[in-house]
Order: C-alpha cells, then sequence, then structure tokens
C-alpha cells in the first residue's frame, strides 16, 4: 500500500509497505511524480518483477571503491604488488571521474562517455584496462556488498577499446636531455634515479618500484628479479646492469624499507608527467621509457634477440618485436 506525505520543503514523500518485502520510499517535486512512481513500483510487485534501487541510490561510486580496497583487493586474490599499485592507479581514475555518481546513475552512457574521454588521452589499451576495472567494481558491489544494479552491469554491453599497446616513440637525444634536466630540477629526488634506472636496464615500472638492495649483485652488475608468485617454481631473471645504472645505484641512500625507490607509483607518475610538461614533452610515459631502452639495446647490433628478450622479460618474440622497432633512417643507411 502507497502512502503520500508533504514534506516541510514542499516536495511529496511516497512510502509502499507490502509484507514480505521491505518498505520503499522515495521524494519527489509534485504528488503526481510520486503517485507515478508508486504505481510503477507496486506493478512491479505483483509481477514480482521488482527490484530495489534504493542502495545503490543511496551509495557512491566513491563508497565503494573504498571498500573495494580494503575489504576485497588486498584479500580475495592473491596479487602482485605491483597489480595491487595498478589497481590503485585504475581506481584513482575512475573514482576522479565517476566518484560523485550513485551505482544507480552510472548507466551504460555514462561509461561510454567515460571511455570516449579518456580515449583522448590514453591507450586503447589502459582504457580497457579502466573498463574491465570499473565492471570488476560494480560485479563485487553486487555479489559480495549486497548492492543491487537496477539495470544490471551497465559495462556489460558496451564496446570496449582495441588493444593498441604499440607504440613507437622515441625520445630525441635533445628531448631526453632535456627530460633529464627537469629531473633534475623536480623536488620528488627519486624521479632522475628511476629515469636513467630505466633506461639503462629496461625494466618495467612495477618491477622497479619493487626492487630492494638484496636484489642487486654487484660483483657481477646483475639485477635478480623474481615474481612474488612463482618463487617456488622459477629462477630469478637477471637483469644485466651497466656501469651507468649501477653508479646511480650506488648513490642512492638505503631507505628503511629496503626499496631503491621508496616512492609510490601515483607519486612517481604525477613528477615525471610535471617533468615532461615542462621540457615540452608531448604523448610521452613511463613505459615508453622500456621501449626506448629496448630500442636503444637493439640498436647496438651485437645482441642476438634471444639475448634481448633475457633483459627484457618477455616470454614471446613476437611480443619483444615492438620494442626492437629500429630507426628507418639507420637501416636504410646500412642497406646503402
Amino acid at each position: 500500500m502507497a502512502t503520500f506525505e508533504q514534506r516541510e520543503s514542499g516536495w511529496w514523500q511516497a512510502k509502499i509497505r507490502r509484507k514480505g518485502y521491505p518498505q520503499e520510499s522515495k521524494t519527489f517535486r509534485t504528488k503526481t511524480e510520486a503517485e507515478a512512481w508508486a504505481r510503477s513500483v507496486e506493478t512491479a510487485l505483483d509481477k514480482g518483477s521488482y527490484i530495489s534501487a534504493s542502495l545503490a541510490e543511496k551509495t557512491t561510486f566513491a563508497d565503494v571503491v573504498s571498500r573495494f580496497m580494503k575489504e576485497f583487493a588486498p584479500f580475495h586474490y592473491r596479487i602482485r604488488d605491483d597489480k595491487k599499485e595498478a589497481w590503485r592507479f585504475q581506481c584513482n581514475h575512475l573514482e576522479n571521474a565517476l566518484g560523485e555518481y550513485s551505482l544507480a546513475a552510472i548507466t551504460p552512457q555514462v561509461v561510454t562517455s567515460y571511455r570516449d574521454a579518456r580515449s583522448e588521452l590514453v591507450s586503447g589499451s589502459t582504457v580497457r584496462k579502466e573498463i574491465y576495472m570499473l565492471s570488476k567494481i560494480l560485479t563485487v558491489a553486487n555479489q559480495e556488498f549486497g548492492i543491487t544494479l537496477p539495470m544490471g552491469n551497465p559495462v556489460k554491453n558496451i564496446r570496449k577499446p582495441k588493444e593498441n599497446n604499440s607504440r613507437d616513440r622515441r625520445l630525441s637525444e635533445s628531448e631526453l636531455n632535456k627530460l633529464i634536466e627537469q629531473c633534475k630540477a623536480s623536488r620528488n629526488k627519486w624521479l632522475l634515479p628511476a629515469l636513467v634506472i630505466s633506461v639503462e636496464t629496461a625494466m618495467r615500472q612495477g618491477e622497479l618500484l619493487q626492487l630492494t638492495w638484496s636484489m642487486i649483485d654487484k660483483k657481477r652488475h646483475l639485477a635478480l628479479l623474481l615474481d612474488p608468485d612463482k618463487i617456488k617454481t622459477e629462477e630469478p631473471r637477471a637483469v644485466p646492469l651497466s656501469s651507468t645504472a649501477l653508479a646511480v645505484i650506488e648513490s642512492l641512500p638505503r631507505s628503511l624499507g629496503g626499496l631503491l625507490i621508496p616512492v609510490e607509483r601515483m607519486t612517481l607518475y604525477h613528477a615525471f608527467h610535471a617533468a615532461c610538461e615542462r621540457a615540452g614533452i608531448d604523448d610521452y610515459t613511463w613505459h615508453d621509457l622500456r621501449h626506448e631502452a629496448m630500442s636503444r639495446l637493439g640498436e647496438r647490433g651485437d645482441m642476438s634477440i634471444i639475448e634481448l628478450a633475457s633483459i627484457s622479460g618477455h616470454k614471446t618474440l613476437q611480443m619483444l618485436k615492438r620494442y626492437t622497432h629500429l630507426d628507418a633512417e639507420k637501416l636504410a643507411k646500412k642497406l646503402g
């Protein structure tokens, strides 16, 4: 049975009580709107098709992201530290854009708008990962937190961006020198050593930020990397350290936690982005440093593709090809 009450504000509140169901209530500007809503709810209740949206309307996406990172991400799956950091990174972008929306207000149209806006700024692969993370969060909200999504998961039927990881963005010597100067001028003292080590070793950002002093073999000029999930099944991957990389490492102060670069991924991201802007460098990401490093190694001409794969940690040679994209002009000169 529906009842209607006018509030002091002049708005009308409709309440529906029915045995076996929780009370539903909603406030409207006019009594006509309240009555129309009540009729639609009672009709759905009669048909057995009513899905309450009250909790989804009261819960913001920011609330769910907070619960997801505290209650789900650290415990539900066995996730490597760098993967957890990637989740935080993706959740941060999603929360900045969608945090004030209630779960009920996140429609396929909202997700599509987010997808298109992000696609203007980052690669298709990055957008895909963020969209899948959004879907994961909403699924957890429904299945684990008991929040019914009135329209189901809005991500389910939208078009996902194509994988577009291949980038050939290289830094000219002038750009690299400008970037180094801006990294030196950065208030973040870890930015410059992190950049130099990345260019010298081709390490992934996640690998670099997990690197500890115990992983450094100074005598053999090696960094011994090991996937935390495969400690019992795999030997460490030995990454050669150039004289430049080793000199930078030896110049670093020892941190209490044992990390070489004790800085959060988001902090490094913002410092690097700011340095690129000051250097006048557009369309450049941290991951492009890895491509830069592998391209420089490939251009040396004295390493086999197997040796390059050993350094980079790629499992297949096909994946390595984009990191050994050589300068077309230099190749033309070699051909005569």
